[in-house]
């Protein structure tokens, strides 16, 4: 009975000290034991892991790509634009026995400070060679890669691998944007007002050609008018002299007959004729009697 008063208290002390040794390493961590603050041991594979109970200590760091997103950092490229830039880095803890003597009990916290530092340093070192309009195309590849391999090596003093680094965002500063939108504005008005004055010459160029064309159209319609019709009248004028030259007397009685009907067709019931007119001279000749004479005598019967 009274060896089993001794026994229990001795198996619960050495179920402790046993629990105590002995530390489980995640498959997505890497351990350090440290002895009195001194790295006396590194356990980067997963599984069981011992260490002296109470005199040692283990601490665990996450193994898993881990991602920093940097505060808006302004940029001054080499057009002296100055641009706000939002960027964000992945990164693993790539030695850890390394990480551990550079941050000290501080951690990640630590260590995420730093490696801000070191982003913003070379990201401004980088930008800063290139004009705004690099930094603002697509083609932006290559920077982020020149971003990444410079912050590579300060890095790896911490113990820490970047992996990637990118650039989410790029804007103006708010004091800027007023500025750049005026500009915009009024490269966009000028462009618009060349546009216009392009369109109201070449409007003027077609409007001249049509005008141009119109004239000479009418030109030589009216040429050919005057061509038919003075063809016209030369056929006319050779009938005329054809008739007159085939009956004098019935060429004469046709003028007379159709200056007669204008005459009448005229309207008016009056005429003011000098005595020697010449006028009704057809009418008072042999012919023109001779014509009244057979005119009646066929209105008699």
């Amino acid at each position: 009975m009274r060896k089993s008063i001794f026994l229990l208290p001795a198996l619960v002390v050495i179920l402790i000290v046993a629990l105590s040794s002995v530390f489980i390493v995640d498959e997505r961590e890497k351990a350090l034991v440290l002895q009195f603050g001194q790295i006396v041991k590194v356990q980067e594979e997963p599984g069981l892991g011992f260490k002296l109970p109470f005199i040692q200590e283990v601490v665990n760091y996450d193994d898993r790509i881990l991602s920093r997103d940097l505060d808006p950092l302004e940029v001054t490229p080499s057009d002296d634009r100055r641009l706000v830039v939002d960027a964000f880095a992945r990164y693993r803890i790539s030695d850890v026995e390394q990480f551990r003597q550079a941050v000290g009990a501080g951690g990640l916290d630590v260590a995420s400070r730093r490696l801000d530092g070191i982003l913003r340093d070379t990201t401004r070192n980088v930008l800063g060679t290139v004009s705004s309009n690099d930094i603002l195309s697509t083609d932006r590849a290559a920077l982020m890669l020149r971003i990444r391999n410079n912050a590579i090596a300060e890095a790896r003093s911490l113990g820490l691998e970047v992996i990637d680094v990118r650039l989410k965002r790029t804007d103006l500063p708010p004091a800027n944007l007023n500025a750049t939108y005026e500009r915009m504005k009024a490269e966009r008005e000028r462009e618009a007002a060349d546009e216009i004055a392009r369109g109201n010459e070449a409007a003027q160029r077609i409007r001249a050609g049509a005008d141009r064309t119109v004239v000479e159209l009418t030109s030589d319609a009216n040429r050919q008018a005057e061509i038919t019709r003075g063809e016209a009248d030369a056929e006319r004028n050779a009938i005329f002299a054809e008739a007159f030259g085939a009956d004098p007397e019935f060429f004469e009685f046709y003028r007379s007959m159709t200056a007669y009907e204008r005459f009448a067709a005229s309207g008016r019931s009056s005429m003011v004729l000098s005595p020697d007119s010449e006028f009704f001279n057809y009418l008072q000749s042999d012919q023109g009697r001779a014509a009244n004479d057979a005119a009646a005598a066929i209105a008699g019967q």
